[in-house]
């Protein structure tokens, strides 16, 4: 397993930013990019079509570049030197959590340092995103999110035999991919050097996952008590049907907590 952090160049970073740009999206995923960068007008955007939106947001984000380029590539060697310290014992934590030997697996990983808030993967290519703005122990534990989703649909893949198409948001299979990261984070190889783990320190998932009930218990709790209790394949398959059973809660649940 290993990662090469890269400096993508502006292009990709405002056309990643564009995509959580678009009206279909709520604030809960737009919002964050006025947040870290006031140059950008938030009020005056919502005036503007989408074209006219990527125009202005090209415009401004381009010349914050500049100012940027030379900290993320500082922050590129920092995150590498970073991972390096604790990529064994990711890896073996890891290893034992899917019941795969992840040292043969993915060893051409790429983690591009983005002035995108928000850190998408792609699981075909082996890449995924950080923001430039978090520390070195804050992209470890950043990635380490993102390799648990590498390996859960490596094992996942093999078990379904479906398609990747289906694991990206916001299908049920994304969903609890995203909710089983806590379990697996517990594991105290990856939470000790995960400074958003535990819960009280920004937790590592969604928080709309946090206060999710089912059946009068909190999601949360039964998913965990699955994945103590069997092999994974087994609880891949268990947790699945569960969300399959309740998805029209979960799905409410989620549509309210990102419209708030």
């Amino acid at each position: 397993m290993e990662i090469v952090f890269t400096n993508p160049g502006v292009d990709y970073m405002i056309h990643q930013i564009m995509e959580f740009q678009g009206e279909e999206e709520t604030a809960f995923w737009s919002d964050s990019l006025y947040h870290f960068f006031p140059q950008l007008d938030r009020a005056h955007t919502t005036t503007l079509s989408f074209i006219e939106k990527k125009k202005y947001i090209d415009s401004v984000l381009r010349k914050v570049y500049v100012e940027l380029e030379d900290t993320i590539n500082e922050k590129m060697v920092l995150y590498t030197q970073h991972w390096k310290n604790c990529r064994a014992q990711i890896s073996e934590a890891l290893s034992e959590a899917f019941e795969v030997d992840c040292t043969t697996l993915f060893n051409d990983l790429r983690r591009n340092v983005s002035m995108n808030p928000i850190g998408p993967r792609f699981l075909r290519e082996h890449s995924f995103d950080v923001f430039y703005l978090n520390s070195e122990k804050g992209a470890i534990g950043s990635s380490i999110h993102e390799i648990i989703h590498f390996v859960w649909f490596y094992v996942w893949n093999d078990l379904f035999c479906d398609s990747y198409d289906e694991y990206e948001r916001p299908s049920l299979k994304w969903i609890l991919s995203e909710m089983v990261v806590e379990s697996v984070m517990k594991d105290p190889r990856l939470s000790y050097i995960n400074p958003y783990f535990p819960r009280e320190h920004g937790g590592c998932i969604y928080p709309y996952f946090f206060d999710m009930v089912v059946n009068d218990s909190l999601i949360l709790d039964t998913i965990d008590e699955m994945y103590r209790n069997r092999k994974i394949r087994e609880f891949m398959k268990n947790s699945y049907a569960y969300c399959q059973q309740h998805e029209a809660e979960i799905r409410n649940h989620i549509q309210m907590s990102e419209n708030k």
